[in-house]
């Protein structure tokens, strides 16, 4: 007599991706979209074949970042607001690992404003 108990059934095929996963796939997004120009790019081709709000939300926070940062090629005050740029840009990449849709200060909200249909 065997007293083994059977094995649980095989998931079906095509069942959903489970939410873990699905949470690394977007934290990978936001966080590849502050990784220089070309992780921009990436992460827009990412988000691209899998829209989610986490990695719009800072696509549109990180393209806002690398677009003032243009501005930075003033002297003495450009150098003062690249450095103000840098460490927003660490911030917002701290937020992205955590998986936060948290707007970097001052300027993330306006980001939010003007970039608000894109990535979508």
């Amino acid at each position: 007599m065997d007293t083994t108990t059977p094995p649980p059934p095989a998931a079906p095929v095509g069942t959903a991706v489970p939410p873990a996963a699905s949470v690394a796939e977007d934290k990978t997004v936001a966080i590849v979209s502050y990784l220089t120009l070309i992780g921009l790019i990436v992460a827009i081709v990412l988000n691209s074949n899998k829209k989610t709000k986490l990695g719009a939300f800072h696509l549109r926070q990180s393209l806002g970042l690398m677009l003032t940062l243009l501005v930075t090629i003033i002297p003495i005050l450009g150098w003062i607001l690249a450095l103000a740029i840098f460490v927003f840009w660490i911030m917002g990449l701290i937020s992205a690992t955590k998986g936060e849709m948290k707007p970097v200060p001052m300027l993330g909200s306006m980001y939010q404003k003007w970039f608000g249909t894109a990535f979508e």
